[in-house]
């Protein structure tokens, strides 16, 4: 996924209100912006932090910039959630997640489950159809280490017990964790800040439903999809 137009160059001053941040230009000037992320950001907010932006001009949008990147323990993060499945989608077709390249159709946002849409279902001739629920990470504590989530995700939780139930109906279910940062091998359920969900993909993993991470090269110019990182073991000794 190549930005284009070009990112813009900032620093952070803060973000608030979870969709806000306010930033300085290069040349000075400072604004406020939209962050197109609902999450808690953890260890992705520290003044000061060498951002990038995108920009936009539309007259339908009451911020022209909107957050894209960070640069934190030396390496670039996206922020951007809604970016993952598009990159997601990258992954799926470049045969970087298990055989889901094997699958000629491909279909966004679908209905499944009591309130949900899937983000992706696949499905082909004399196969089961694969339900793949896309996940966006950028939160580490420990050097290469990935952990989702880094806040309390009822809707995460729900999901789960909802592939679940894919699983039971004879069809594939497949959580992708896509991680917009290639400082991480491996990408753990982070079960102390949200113990509910860790308990959840435990019993789902239980129950057949797959999980695989993906970790990307992010840099101003581009995110690129580069393969599969390790799953580790849900760490219910910590919850």
């Amino acid at each position: 996924m190549i930005f284009s137009p070009p990112l813009v160059p900032a620093r952070l001053i803060r973000r608030y209100k979870r969709f806000l941040f306010d930033a300085v230009l290069e040349d000075g000037r400072e604004i406020t912006g939209f962050c197109p992320n609902t999450g808690s950001m953890l260890g992705l907010t520290e003044p000061g932090s060498r951002i990038w932006l995108s920009e936009h001009d539309s007259p339908n949008r009451k911020h022209a910039h909107a957050f894209e990147l960070i640069e934190a323990a030396g390496t670039v993060v996206g922020v951007h959630a809604a970016l993952a499945n598009r990159l997601a989608e990258e992954a799926i077709r470049a045969g970087l997640v298990a055989d889901l390249a094997d699958y000629p159709t491909i279909a966004r946002e679908q209905r499944y489950g009591a309130r949900s849409r899937i983000d992706f279902l696949l499905s082909g001739p004399d196969r089961p159809a694969a339900y793949v629920e896309v996940k966006n990470v950028h939160f580490t504590r420990k050097v290469g280490l990935a952990e989702f989530p880094d806040t309390t995700t009822a809707r995460g939780a729900r999901h789960l017990t909802e592939l679940v139930e894919v699983v039971r109906a004879g069809q594939r279910a497949v959580m992708l964790y896509l991680v917009q940062r290639e400082d991480c091998n491996a990408l753990r359920i982070c079960g102390d800040l949200d113990p509910v969900y860790a308990e959840n993909f435990a019993a789902a993993i239980a129950a057949g439903v797959e999980a695989y991470a993906v970790k990307c090269r992010v840099t101003p110019a581009e995110i690129v999809p580069l393969g599969p990182i390790a799953m580790d073991e849900p760490r219910l000794a910590a919850l």
